[in-house]
């Protein structure tokens, strides 16, 4: 299929996702009078339903916005570090940002009851995590970079998870636990209008690295390959790894941990696309938020209660991820 159709398809089935998104719930909205309410923010002159409208633009609209730019972000950074470490299990917590995000979010509900306070904690904590993994990985220049920083990410990631199980030990359990429970589950039910301006430098990210196809294809070949080709290794290592890891941290300051997007839907597109970054990167992050808007919108419409999605993708994750190594038997 020509890719062009593909980039098309992808973004049908994300508008698809949007339109359901928005006039889907416990109180349905018909699709003629969504256009009414879509129309009136551009200055139509439309008479709406004015608890439609709330609905729309302040219950609905930051959740859809905040599950476009988690699924694009989660997504386009498993894809890059899958081709940036060639590991095809690698995903975007690899270098212990979520693991770093998940301590920093519960430790700012234990100490602070100030929500922007939660979420710088969870932003610092997961940069904090990050640079640990880097300082250990460039402390010890012996081997391969690319072998030290997966270590490094390891003995990261169970440390901030260690601190992390401390916390919630030290919780209170009538209160503050089940909030750190729960957030750990990931939710988008708490986004509100601070996602706009979160959505800016996470679309910037993403914009990046889907920009760096190329060069990321490059470094795949190899260190020396790479090198001889004119590509600072290197500095593309670590410009990818502060682009996915900003945007990743940011993924768990507005809907906490979500698993699997970034594991999946790389290995999803790439069945699609082939293998090439330069390919693969936009379809993914169209894709990857594709998935989580439809991921959201069964999580509040699946029960009587809304269901974490977090808990969403991780179900639907499993299967889908033993189809796809059934289908690629061994080869990547």
């Amino acid at each position: 299929m020509p890719y062009f159709a593909i980039l098309l398809l992808s973004l049908f089935a994300l508008l698809l996702g949007i339109v359901a998104s928005l006039s889907m719930g416990h109180y349905p909205i018909a699709a003629t009078e969504l256009f009414k309410i879509l129309g009136s923010v551009v200055g139509l002159d439309f008479t709406v339903d004015p608890i439609a409208h709330n609905i729309v633009l302040d219950i609905r609209m930051p959740r859809l916005i905040a599950g476009i730019i988690i699924g694009a972000a989660l997504a386009v950074s498993g894809a890059a570090f899958q081709s940036i470490f060639v590991n095809p299990l690698v995903s975007p917590g690899l270098l212990g940002v979520l693991a770093g995000a998940a301590f920093g979010a519960a430790l700012g509900m234990i100490l602070w009851e100030s929500w922007l306070a939660v979420q710088l904690s969870t932003l610092l904590f997961a940069l904090l995590a990050v640079g640990f993994t880097l300082f250990l990985a460039y402390s010890n220049k012996g081997g391969s970079m690319v072998l030290m920083l997966v270590i490094g990410g390891i003995i990261s990631s169970s440390l901030f998870t260690s601190l992390l199980s401390v916390t919630k030990y030290v919780a209170d359990p009538y209160d503050k636990l089940p909030a750190i429970v729960y957030w750990l589950m990931g939710s988008l039910a708490m986004a509100d209008t601070q996602v706009y301006w979160l959505a800016v430098p996470m679309l910037l990210g993403v914009v990046i690295l889907s920009s760096m196809g190329r060069l990321i294809d490059i470094a795949s070949l190899g260190d020396e390959e790479a090198r001889g080709l004119g590509v600072n290794v290197a500095r593309l290592r670590i410009i990818v790894i502060l682009a996915a890891t900003v945007i990743s941290a940011m993924t768990v300051v507005i809907g906490g941990l979500i698993g699997w997007i970034g594991l999946i839907i790389p290995h999803i597109v790439r069945f699609i696309t082939g293998p090439s970054n330069r390919r693969l990167l936009p379809v993914t992050a169209i894709i990857g938020a594709a998935f989580l808007v439809c991921a959201d919108l069964l999580s509040r419409n699946a029960m009587s209660v809304e269901i974490p999605v977090g808990i969403i993708t991780s179900l639907i994750g499993v299967p889908v991820f033993i189809f796809v190594l059934k289908r690629a038997k061994g080869a990547w």
